[in-house]
């Protein structure tokens, strides 16, 4: 029987406006584009919005928040009703509005206006929160989430509860499952401008530790999303499933929201994580939250084949050279299979090229034993150099590639999710030049030498074979 707690959302209400139209031409007065109007409408922002996603699947959803009596509260009153239920804090002053003036699918200005401050909270938000499945913290900073923090503290301990922050928000509650910063959110709170992914590993894992949190999840955009924890060298890059070219307003709080049902239904960080990017990109490619339709997605984008240098070093060189990112994974690859083709796509997302290293045919014998390889290097190469995840490949004939990682010097080294960064003789050599390594997620029960014994076993004679 499915639980009938609710997920509770908690935060500050916005109302959103977008103006659309078409911009041909400058003002007679001043040099300034005329846009003119083709459409005009507004919809619930901040929690709103995240309450609203969450509640897309037929969830049980209570937002927590502050409304006042000006028009932009009723109209999102309206706009959520019978989507979400309300619980209100009372709201001194108007709610904030934010206006956005778009030409041609292109934000050209916005205009922001009011901004009242919460109450205190009422028995009502103790009771609700009480009996929560799970909370999700929407803070942006307005006041709602500080208003309620002592009721919240006390039901981290008790349910799911995943911390959305915001720079000028409160710091989180300990004991919070899942805290979802953006990277710029999580530079301005650590006070570092360092943009790399080993940067990023380590701001994830010290806020973790700073906030108490079981896990930080830092979103990176078109990159996917970075889960660490406080204390681990082991973070878990998760890329989305592909590039999404869209509006991406909103896509935070559809990441949150998605993550925080995840945790209500019982799965864990990691297992969050993975749904909250996939769904995150389909709703950028489906038109953000300026899509009318936000349940619906759209497929997603052929991404063009990319132009693939022969020489790996030539192209590691010309991609750091215009400040791009250098991805590496390596292994035998004896027989592709589709945990391999999930790994490379993955890889490949990560950054701006990927170059696959690939053990030798004696490096493969020394490794595996008699009988391997199954295909020879060339052949295997030419297999992966096919793929369109794949912009190069080097051949290297150590039983490790640690000594092609010096010449390539990539930005990140990722393996598997069946690897331990720990464990990995490649992340130290990475480090020597400011390199990171990675884990990610693996698809399981695919290996060469599960396929190799499945064939085998195919290939032996029955018992009513005769020579």
């Amino acid at each position: 029987m499915r639980n009938r707690r609710p997920l509770v959302v908690v935060g500050d209400v916005l109302l959103d406006r977008d103006i659309d139209g078409d911009a041909s031409r400058l003002a007679p007065d001043a040099p300034a584009p005329v846009v003119d109007v083709t459409d005009d409408r507004s919809r619930p922002g901040g929690a709103g919005l995240a309450a609203a996603l969450a509640a897309r699947s037929g969830r049980d959803v209570v937002l927590v928040t502050a409304l006042g009596p000006d028009p932009a509260s009723e109209a999102v009153r309206r706009a959520l009703r019978g989507t979400v239920r309300l619980v209100e804090l009372p709201l001194d002053g108007g709610l904030p509005e934010k206006t956005r003036v778009m030409a041609s699918g292109r934000p050209l200005v916005r205009f922001d206006r009011g901004g009242g401050r919460p109450g205190e909270p009422g028995p009502a938000v103790r009771e609700t929160l009480a009996g929560a499945r799970a909370v999700l913290v929407a803070d942006y900073g307005r006041g709602t989430a500080a208003a309620v923090h002592g009721l919240l503290a006390e039901v981290a301990h008790r349910v799911p509860l995943l911390w959305d922050p915001h720079p000028k928000g409160g710091t989180p509650v300990p004991g919070a499952r899942l805290v979802t910063p953006n990277a710029s959110e999580a530079r301005a709170l650590t006070s570092s401008e360092d943009r790399s992914l080993r940067a990023c590993a380590v701001r994830g894992a010290q806020l973790a530790a700073e906030w108490r949190a079981a896990a930080v999840a830092v979103t990176l955009g078109v990159r996917g999303a970075l889960l660490a924890r406080a204390g681990s060298d082991s973070p878990m890059l998760v890329p989305a499933p592909y590039r999404a070219d869209g509006d991406p307003c909103g896509a935070g709080d559809c990441f949150a929201a998605t993550a925080a049902a995840a945790l209500a239904d019982g799965a864990l960080p990691e297992e969050a994580v993975q749904r909250a990017v996939a769904e995150a990109a389909a709703f950028v490619a489906a038109g953000g939250a300026g899509n009318r339709a936000l349940w619906r997605t759209a497929p997603p984008p052929d991404r063009p084949a990319p132009e693939r240098p022969a020489d790996p070093f030539e192209l590691a060189r010309s991609v750091q050279a215009r400040g791009g990112t250098v991805v590496a994974t390596g292994g035998c690859f004896d027989l592709l299979h589709a945990g391999h083709v999930g790994l490379l796509e993955s890889a490949r997302r990560i950054g701006d090229c990927l170059i696959v290293c690939v053990n030798s045919d004696a490096s493969v014998t020394r490794l595996k034993g008699p009988g391997r390889p199954l295909t020879r290097a060339a052949d295997r190469t030419r297999v992966l150099a096919g793929l369109g995840s794949v912009d190069a490949v080097a051949v290297f004939e150590e039983d490790s590639p640690v000594e092609l990682l010096r010449r390539l010097r990539p930005d990140v080294w990722v393996k598997g999710g069946d690897y331990s960064v720990d464990a990995l003789p490649e992340a130290a050599t990475l480090r020597e030049w400011g390199g990171q390594a990675l884990v990610l997620p693996y698809l399981d029960g695919r290996s060469t030498t599960a396929l190799a014994r499945r064939a085998a076993r195919a290939a032996a004679p029955g018992p009513g074979y005769r020579s």
